[in-house]
């Protein structure tokens, strides 16, 4: 049985003491992911901006596990407000899962919190090996 490895990449890390992502085998599933500027550590105050770094931060997850945007399975998108936080993440997902017929699954919550985050993530990846 393959043994779990944390996996972590520059520009994202949480307070707490848990990686960015865990892999065990070909399957990757990540913690929670905000919209941090990946230079400065900063939530920027729009939306837009913070979903251009959340779309950044999947990239780099699964490249440092040895993948790519094509290995993800299922993204869970929260959104503060969910009817425009949809449309804000639609230029970034058409730009990373530009073939209509190899997407991710997605769902998309109402973030709950009073915290600086617009929108969050997790993700599940599956490593075609």
């Amino acid at each position: 049985m393959p043994s779990r490895q944390s996996v972590n990449f520059p520009g994202f890390s949480h307070a707490n003491p848990i990686p960015n992502a865990s892999r065990i085998g070909n399957i990757m599933m990540s913690s929670v992911i905000n919209g941090r500027d990946p230079e400065t550590a900063e939530m920027p105050s729009d939306l837009g901006r913070q979903v251009v770094n959340i779309f950044t931060h999947l990239r780099s997850a699964v490249t440092a596990a040895g993948g790519g945007p094509d290995d993800i399975l299922k993204i869970t998108f929260w959104v503060k407000d969910p009817a425009t936080g949809r449309g804000a993440l639609n230029d970034e997902w058409l730009a990373m899962f530009p073939d209509e017929n190899a997407r991710p699954a997605r769902h998309t919550q109402a973030l709950i919190g009073d915290g600086p985050a617009l929108v969050t993530c997790e993700f599940t990846a599956v490593f075609q090996e």
